[in-house]
């Protein structure tokens, strides 16, 4: 390659082009995937496609220079091949038969291969301006290049944040707009009536009822102002169902009664009339706690992420488990994460391009970008994810569901925190950009088909180095003791985090003060993103230096932006402008209640489910069937993308038995070197159910959660459960009735197997509206469950082990046929879906676990998804054996008792 002497260039900022290819000895397995995608949507014509890595290297660097970082940063010299360009080199133009298509972030899209290439190149000595990426598709073969920039546009690229270039011509990317002046805004209120306030809400995308508009209406009229953007932004944060949960929390009548607070007279309530004295604090932090043993407690929270990962579903998976990894760690004064767990829900991934509604995503490009997303960030945080599930049901297609579960450790002195006048409040770890805006309001809404375009700022992108860093660094400012209070920057970014740890004394912030990722926010934008990998910290004066020194020494953003006060207001300038000024009584309790009418009516039994006869000759074919439908078949092809073993904790993992592909029922892992004591981490959901009977489908995802416990030699005597509610408008009285139900039976079920609830969230308002229809998720309650295990070498897999071992089916059969897997494969509906009796299952559960702890049981398997058939099956190929099973014997209750 041609090397230059040109002393000009030595002085003079270039943008080098650097492009890093695999071998031709070597497969490409993205453009083996980009192909199968393009052929999927319906391109025909493809005879292959060829990959590249493109780095657009901006900074004073010789060729020389730009060439060394080819060679020793970004290429392999085993698998690949790079070549360099500068800015002002023609760029080679495509062959005959050769599409190119190129695929990079938009301006202001984070991107964070970016901020690792600027650091490596540091590493070496050298120093960028900056640095963009992106991916070059070189696809060869017949068909029309129109055609193939469509395909591309659909399923390689993501409109909200990629930018496409079909050509092959060199075009870089366009830098953010850096220019703020500083005006503030005031949002004229006053003397509007209520439809002007409804128009304010919609215009700015607050997301909140006319109602709520009034009390901030009412509010500034008697401070004699119109309030600023930024006051509105963060009451409409503050007040937002993400945050407020002001649906479960609010009033509701049903069928004649009355619930002030339904989550507090309902789940709530169980875990109080429970009252038992391990669980170390319940609702109250950013995750759930329980005592683990004399020295160590563990915390555990499952959060959603469904909207974002509509529209962009690998950023929005992406950070949902970098932001549900932060929630124990903002809990008590930070806790270590251990383990993580994943349950997602999609549409059928063969429904056909034609056959989409008009702005929604292919199921299968969801589904790849999920899992994608949840497996880039706990893998690369060094935290293995050891449990969890999918569903498919065609409801999903609008709004997929993302749950991302952590558990976390930390010493049983941590466990408790709290803010002090006088304290710094330090943002360290990421920092802020454009990233996340109104994520909370935007999750709180219905989507539409105009989301992707009217949503994209909301949509967040995930740094899981940065990420992995600030846990490190957090952990040793924690065991030095020097900060008093922490929490994560999650829904509605520093006005959620300060807000609320300054809610009983108040806060005073400069805004000019936090960290940027690039010039040009303005103060609104600044305090209300969401950018990710951001934590805020109470810091006494006198430990400050000593913290700030730490953060520096580990190379992690730490800045003051504030203090804590005792004026009970919130009060944010920028750059000596006073922008924001709010009590915070009315910030937090000024929120009007409104009571919601909800009601439910039984379907029809119109399918006769309950009394269809089985075809003894036909039940071969249909247990295949089964097996192979999407909820039922092997998610291996999931599961093995993620780590399970790292931090070396992990004693049963997912997938179990002689080849390690038998699906195990829960997980089970040691987290304190040296002990065997340990924890079960298991789930339960069945939307499938809440269609017939959603009582029936919550207490049977409470008993399912509990029989994964119990199935790998747990006892439910140190368990806890978490509840996380999916459902759609429950402004609609149908909706909010089935969510209704389902609470009640989270009550009654979790009293009866003495389980408290310490945590969960909700997510509502998933519906699609589009081409005149409203798409709406079925009811989809999620149970995680969480149990410590005195003995982890007492634990057991579900896989059969030995010839001779007997077979014993604990438990009552009964013609329970509504909502199987049976009657799905047979376009069967109605029917009784499967009742929860507490009594005999606390009988069961306290036998099995006196069984397996006494050594008596080599394999266990829940009878879920499927029934006792698929049960069997999978227990016969997870342990490369047979099963011969006389069905007379299995204990039977029909319809009549």
């Amino acid at each position: 390659m041609r090397v230059s002497n040109d002393k000009k260039q030595e002085t003079t900022a270039l943008i080098w082009r650097v492009e890093v290819t695999l071998k031709d000895t070597f497969p490409d397995p993205v453009g083996h995937d980009a192909r199968a995608d393009l052929e999927a949507a319906g391109l025909e014509g493809i005879d292959g496609i060829q990959t590249s890595r493109i780095y657009e290297i901006t900074g004073k660097l010789a060729r020389e220079q730009a060439e060394r970082i080819a060679t020793e940063l970004l290429s392999d010299r085993v698998v690949d091949t790079w070549a360099v360009a500068a800015d002002d080199e023609p760029a080679p133009q495509d062959p005959p038969g050769i599409c190119t298509i190129e695929i990079r972030r938009k301006s202001g899209v984070m991107d964070p291969v970016e901020a690792s290439v600027r650091k490596g190149i540091a590493d070496l000595g050298l120093h960028a301006d900056a640095v963009a990426t992106s991916i070059r598709y070189r696809i060869a073969g017949s068909a029309p290049h129109n055609r193939i920039e469509a395909a591309a546009r659909k399923v390689l690229a993501n409109a909200i944040v990629d930018d496409v270039d079909a050509g092959g011509g060199h075009r870089h990317r366009e830098a953010a707009d850096t220019r703020y002046d500083f005006e503030l805004k005031s949002i004229e209120m006053l003397d509007t009536g209520p439809d002007q306030l409804n128009a304010i809400s919609q215009e700015l995308r607050l997301s909140l009822l006319p109602v709520e508009m009034k009390a901030i209406q009412d509010y500034f009229a008697k401070q004699g102002r119109n309030p600023t953007d930024v006051e509105l932004q963060t009451l409409a944060q503050t007040w937002s169902e993400h945050c407020k949960h002001k649906t479960l929390m609010g009033p509701v009548e049903f069928e004649g009664k009355h619930y002030d607070n339904l989550l507090g007279e309902t789940i709530k309530a169980a875990t109080e009339q429970l009252n038992k004295d391990w669980c170390i604090s319940v609702f109250k932090d950013n995750a759930g706690i329980i005592k683990f043993d004399d020295d160590y407690n563990v915390c555990f929270k499952v959060e959603t992420h469904n909207h974002p990962s509509a529209i962009e579903p690998y950023g929005g998976a992406n950070t949902g488990m970098g932001g549900v990894i932060r929630d124990p760690l903002g809990t008590g004064l930070g806790a270590k994460p251990i383990l993580n767990t994943d349950i997602f829900c999609f549409g059928p991934p063969d429904i056909a391009t034609d056959d989409l509604p008009s702005g929604v995503l292919h199921p299968r490009q969801i589904m790849k970008g999920v899992v994608s997303g949840v497996r880039d960030y706990g893998n690369r945080m060094g935290i293995p994810t050891v449990n969890g599930a999918v569903y498919f049901d065609p409801r999903y297609i609008g709004n997929p569901l993302v749950f991302c579960g952590n558990v976390g450790i930390l010493p049983t002195d941590k466990c408790e925190k709290a803010a002090r006048p006088g304290d710094w409040i330090v943002a360290v770890g990421g920092r802020t950009g454009r990233d996340g805006i109104q994520g909370a309001t935007f999750s709180s809404a219905t989507l539409n088909d105009q989301s992707e375009v009217t949503s994209g700022s909301a949509v967040q992108i995930g740094n899981a180095i940065t990420e992995k860093t600030v846990v490190d660094t957090i952990l040793q400012a924690r065991d030095a003791g020097l900060y008093t209070a922490i929490t994560d920057c999650g829904a509605g970014g520093f006005s959620s985090a300060v807000g609320e740890m300054g809610e009983e004394i108040g806060a005073e912030v400069q805004l000019e003060k936090a960290p940027l990722k690039y010039d040009g926010l303005n103060y609104t934008e600044i305090w209300i993103s969401e950018s990710q990998e951001r934590m805020v910290l109470a810091v006494p004066s006198e430990n400050l230096d000593r913290l700030l020194a730490l953060f520096a020494a580990e190379d992690v953003d730490a800045t003051v932006i504030g203090i804590f006060t005792d004026t009970k207001r919130l009060v944010l300038t920028y750059k000596g402008n006073e922008v924001l000024n709010l009590e915070m009584e009315f910030l937090h309790d000024g929120l009007p209640k409104t009571v919601r009418q909800a009601v439910w009516t039984k379907p029809d039994d119109k399918g006769g489910a309950n009394k269809f006869v089985a075809d003894k000759d036909l039940l071969n074919a249909q247990l295949l069937e089964i097996l192979g439908s999407y909820n039922v078949c092997s998610k291996e092809w999931i599961i093995r993308q993620y780590d399970h073993e790292v931090q070396a904790g992990s004693i049963i993992k997912p997938l179990v038995g002689v080849a390690n592909d038998g699906p195990g029922d829960a997980a089970v892992c040691a987290p304190v070197p040296g002990s065997d004591r340990g924890i079960v981490i298991a789930n339960g959901m069945n939307p499938l159910y809440g269609d017939i009977d959603p009582y029936a489908m919550a207490a049977s995802a409470i008993d399912e959660a509990l029989r994964n416990v119990i199935a790998v030699g747990g006892s439910i005597e140190q368990c806890a459960i978490l509840d996380n509610f999916c459902w759609g408008d429950t402004n609609k009285p149908d909706r909010l009735g089935s969510m209704v139900l389902a609470a009640e039976a989270c009550h009654d079920v979790a009293i009866a197997y003495g389980t408290p609830f310490i945590s969960g969230k909700d997510s509502l308002n998933n519906e699609f509206v589009t081409d005149g229809q409203t798409i709406t998720i079925p009811p989809s309650l999620l149970i995680s469950a969480i149990a410590v295990m005195p003995d982890v070498t007492k634990a057991i897999t579900m896989d059969a082990k030995a010839p001779g071992n007997l077979i014993y089916v604990v438990g009552l059969t009964k013609n329970e046929m509504g909502g199987s897997h049976f009657n799905r494969v047979n376009g069967l509906a109605g029917g009784t879906v499967p009742q929860v009796n507490t009594e005999l299952g606390n009988k069961i559960f306290s036998a099995m676990a006196c069984a397996t702890d006494a050594r008596l049981v080599r394999s266990a398997h829940d009878c879920s998804e499927g029934g006792l058939g698929v049960a069997l099956a999978e227990m016969a190929f997870a342990g490369g054996f047979g099963i011969r099973a006389d069905l007379t014997h299995i204990p039977a209750q029909d319809e009549d008792g």
